[in-house]
């Protein structure tokens, strides 16, 4: 399919938020309790294009750049934390990593598969013993033509509905820590490869996090991303960009926040005066909107310098750093404008009960605030503090 047009583009944006806040909501209160996306919610999205739309042309996409990629996934973002998650995923790393570090004959094979979902990929680098950097326990022994893989993964989305996984383990674990890792593209379907159950989440349900276990996981070489010791390389960069994915699907919910506290508050009457004229109320509202403004502008500054080809590290951090502190703010905000109606699982004004536990994710996916803090904090150092605008 050809590129869109601006006319068939602003279309394209009013038919995923109508496609979230409506069959994707009511899909959900199934995913509430069982925790599992049923095939409905994958042909949905197969259907509205939402696994082809930011691919490059060459593979099927619609050659989107960042800025388009990224007001879709705000749209979409406005709907279940679960599938925001899982969407957010296909539009980015899903497919990217294989494209920017996998061989031709990788991607001569896959690429084009991610477009209708019939390949799709989880990113396993978080261990329980480890972290989500250089200090991973993951072995990668080479063995010939082959590795052999022995170690275990935590906390890794999209387990249940993927036919590989990209897993980052130790290869040499005497090289400096730069070089220690290596990435893989390992098909789900290896022998040694074994998915770990875990409990529900407070939020995002449906994103099919899980642990994986690696026993005796032999791999062809052919699997490997990039070259050997390149692995904390791609998964730092991958991080760096999917952070300002973070930041626009934050800055989805805090809109959508707003505008159902600002419904809420012209409904709303105590002492014969509806909430939004009273000076308090609009000085909460005030906060939420200019906080919400910033988030916006700073993500789609960030898309300028991404297709700009600029280093992107510092202001993707950023963008997480202030969406988090933006939707956290404009959560609690929400919840104390609708007072105890907010409380309930079911809301008139929308799953007000459920924004409220679905953003609280973001605190912890893909790096705290801490680590956005100490990311952009050496750019910061480094450049005497001089931060430029596209």
């Amino acid at each position: 399919m050809a590129k869109l047009n601006e006319q068939e583009f602003q279309a394209y944006l009013k038919q995923v938020r109508a496609l979230a806040e409506g069959p994707f909501e009511e899909i959900q209160k199934e995913v509430e309790v069982t925790n599992k996306f049923p095939q409905e919610f994958f042909d949905l999205s197969i259907k509205n294009n939402l696994y082809r739309f930011s691919l490059p042309e060459q593979y099927g996409g619609w050659g989107m750049d960042e800025l388009q990629i990224l007001q879709v996934q705000e749209e979409f973002s406005r709907g279940p934390g679960g599938m925001r998650m899982h969407l957010h995923y296909a539009a980015d790393m899903n497919w990217r990593i294989l494209d920017d570090f996998g061989n031709k004959e990788l991607k001569d094979e896959y690429m084009s598969q991610f477009a209708d979902k019939s390949v799709f990929t989880c990113f396993a680098l978080t261990e329980e013993t480890g972290g989500t950097g250089a200090d991973l326990h993951t072995m990668a022994v080479k063995d010939g033509d082959d590795y052999i893989l022995n170690g275990e993964k935590f906390l890794i989305s999209h387990t249940d509905c993927c036919e590989f996984a990209y897993v980052f383990a130790v290869t040499d674990p005497n090289a400096d820590k730069d070089k220690r890792l290596s990435g893989f593209f390992v098909p789900v379907n290896t022998p040694g490869y074994e998915i770990v159950p875990m409990p529900h989440m407070m939020g995002c349900r449906g994103a099919g996090h899980a642990g994986l276990k690696f026993t005796n996981m032999r791999l062809n070489k052919k699997y490997l991303l990039g070259k050997e010791g390149d692995g904390l390389k791609i998964a730092m960069h991958s991080l760096s960009v999917s952070r300002a994915h973070i930041g626009i699907s934050n800055l989805g919910m805090a809109q959508r926040m707003l505008e159902m506290t600002i419904a809420r508050a012209k409904d709303r009457v105590t002492f014969g005066k509806p909430l939004v004229a009273r000076q308090a109320i609009q000085q909460s509202i005030a906060d939420m909107g200019t906080e919400i403004h910033a988030c916006r502008l700073m993500v789609y500054d960030f898309a300028k310098d991404f297709e700009a080809g600029k280093d992107i590290e510092m202001k993707a951090a950023m963008c997480k750093l202030h969406s988090i502190n933006t939707v956290k703010l404009v959560s609690d905000y929400m919840l104390e404008i609708f007072g105890g109606i907010g409380y309930f699982e079911d809301c008139v004004y929308g799953p007000v009960e459920r924004l409220y536990r679905d953003c609280r994710a973001m605190w912890l996916e893909e790096g705290p605030r801490t680590v956005q803090r100490l990311t952009a904090s050496r750019k910061l150092i480094a450049n005497g503090g001089v931060i430029e605008i596209s």
